[in-house]
This record gives C-alpha cells, sequence and structure tokens, in this order.
C-alpha cells in the first residue's frame, strides 16, 4: 500500500536533485519547488503542508512544516539544520555518494606537490629544464613515501585511506571509536589527537561540525605537526580554529595547508564574501578552494537516487534510510 506525497525543494542547493527525480519514483507525487527565502506568492504555503522537504535549512526564521513527515538533506552535514525545528512526527536524514569525488581531490591535491606538472610545463616553455633527470637539485619527492593521517573515518574517511594505499602510503586514523580497518596502519583514539598529528606528513579533516568537533584542531593540536607537515580540510571549516590556522600559516610553523571548507559563506544577502575574516589569500602556502571537492556529476546523481530511494519508502510505508537520530 503506497500513498501519495508533497515533496518540496527547497533553495538552490536542493534545485540541482530535481531534475530527473521523477524516473526514479515509483508513485506519482506532487513535486514543488522554492525559492531560498520561501517568499514568492505561495511558498510559505507549500513549505508549511509538504510532506518531504529536501534541503539543507531549516530554523525558527523559516515557515513552520507542520505536516513533514521527512526533512531529506540532499549533503551529509545538516549543520544547517536546526533539530528543535522539526515536527514531532518528522524524521531527518542525509545523503552521501561524495566520498569518491573527494578522494580524488584530496589524492590530486597531493600529488601536485610531489609532481609538479605544471610548473614543469611552464618552465619548459621557457627553455628551462629544472627537472631533467640527472640535473643537481632536480630531485622530487614521492606521495607513496608519506603518512597519510584521516581524522575522523567516516565514508570519506574510509575511501580515501584505500586510495592512499594503492599509492604505497602509510595511513593513521585518529577517531572517536575504535578503528579495524585493512587500509589503516595505526589508530590513534580523539584523547591522542596530538600524538595523531605528530605522526602525519598530512593530516585530512573529515569530520562534521558539532558541539564536540567545533576547534577540535585547535593551537595545541597544529603546533604538533611537523614543520613540513601539510594539513588539509574537507570537512567543515570550524572544526579547525581559524585563528590558530592562519597564524600557523602566516608564522610558517607548519608547510601548509589545503582547504575547501571555510568560515563564511556567500547567501541571499551577499553574493560574494570572502571565505575568512582572515587573509588566507595573501599566504603562499595555502591552496583555497570554494567547498568544491565533492561536487561532481557522479555525486549528484548518486544524492539524487538517495532522495528517491527515500520518497520511495516514506511513501511504501519502509524504513528510511540514513537517519539521523
Amino acid at each position: 500500500m503506497s500513498s501519495s506525497l508533497k515533496i518540496v525543494f527547497h533553495g538552490d542547493n536542493a534545485a540541482n536533485f530535481r531534475t530527473g527525480l521523477e524516473d526514479l519514483l515509483h508513485h506519482r507525487h506532487q513535486i514543488v519547488s522554492v525559492s531560498q527565502g520561501i517568499d514568492q506568492a505561495g511558498e510559505k504555503e507549500h513549505f508549511e503542508t509538504a510532506d518531504v522537504v529536501v534541503g539543507v535549512a531549516l530554523n525558527t526564521d523559516m515557515p513552520t512544516p507542520h505536516n513533514m513527515r521527512l526533512l531529506q538533506a540532499p549533503a551529509a552535514g545538516t549543520d544547517g539544520i536546526q533539530r528543535n525545528c522539526l515536527p514531532s512526527k518528522a524524521q531527518l536524514a542525509n545523503c552521501f555518494g561524495h566520498e569518491n569525488a573527494i578522494a580524488e581531490y584530496v589524492m590530486a591535491a597531493l600529488l601536485a606537490r610531489h609532481v609538479p606538472l605544471l610548473e614543469a610545463d611552464r618552465a619548459l616553455r621557457q627553455g628551462e629544464w629544472h627537472y631533467f633527470a640527472g640535473r643537481p637539485g632536480a630531485l622530487r619527492t614521492e606521495l607513496g613515501a608519506q603518512t597519510l593521517g584521516l581524522l575522523g573515518f567516516g565514508h570519506i574517511a574510509k575511501t580515501l585511506a584505500h586510495r592512499a594505499k594503492a599509492f604505497g602510503m602509510r595511513v593513521v586514523v585518529a577517531n572517536r571509536s575504535a578503528v579495524n580497518s585493512p587500509d589503516v596502519d595505526q589508530s590513534f583514539s580523539l584523547s591522542q589527537l596530538s600524538d595523531f598529528m605528530a605522526a602525519c606528513d598530512a593530516a585530512v579533516i573529515t569530520l562534521p561540525l558539532t558541539d564536540n568537533t567545533r576547534s577540535l584542531v585547535n593551537a595545541e593540536a597544529i603546533d604538533c605537526m611537523r614543520p613540513n607537515a601539510l594539513l588539509v580540510n574537507v570537512g567543515r571549516g570550524a572544526v579547525i580554529d581559524e585563528s590558530a590556522l592562519h597564524e600557523a600559516l602566516l608564522k610558517q610553523r607548519i608547510g601548509g595547508a589545503i582547504i575547501d571548507t571555510w568560515y563564511q559563506y556567500p547567501n541571499t544577502d551577499k553574493a560574494v564574501c570572502a571565505p575568512s575574516q582572515f587573509d588566507f589569500a595573501s599566504l603562499a602556502n595555502v591552496l583555497m578552494t570554494p567547498h568544491m571537492s565533492g561536487w561532481t556529476e557522479g555525486t549528484v546523481q548518486r544524492r539524487r537516487q538517495t532522495i528517491a530511494d527515500n520518497i520511495n519508502r516514506l511513501s511504501e510505508g519502509q524504513p528510511l534510510l540514513n537517519l539521523i537520530s
């Protein structure tokens, strides 16, 4: 026995998953898209009467979705959703599917430090043979000789560990719970964060943002890193203390950083903004990208399928996937 649902896609992020959804649904449903501000004609009523909302935000400034049975985040992170705003009968679920894309991003960024293809290409176009085999000073380092550290061991970290082992890297993990994986050479508890940071040539932050993870990587943890080590953030910006990170990079206490997740983001009121209150853009030892690591065609396809699966399950009275308590 199935039921027809009213499904509302809220905002610009959710709109990316709207096209082609009907082809994945088992039954016909009413599907509506509303703007980010829910301020156009009729949108407030649609939001308030939705059975399913697909979106990444819910707060006290938004209309109350009285009929909501499922808030389906089309992303892994749900830190933009205030749990106390959920109706009592509503369930909250998220999506993954971004781990392959983020693993490729991290490996590409790390490889670029050891295999300087673009630099070698630019030089050779000017007649310079700086990396010519046998030339004094031309030796490069190898990624496979490095130790990759993973803070957190969820979907992203597990995929990264597998990729890293294919390159011959040593993999260490710091995680809240015990880790048992053939791809991990050594694991630490979060109480051993200083020892973990000291063991890494590149430490990758993959944790979500919660009250327990905010500023978990603080000045003390960063100070434990090796002088040439890299700090990579593809989790959430605020897991790394903003001021401590900028200070360490400014004073070159660590080798550098690769940052994809930030502290400030554009919104409906400000389409363009700096990613931090600090001037990371002036630092030569940081690679800055605009929260792009997981955003690929494959990610969207996999998440669209998860959204459809949960709508089908809700309609047919089956248990939902990826529920968050």
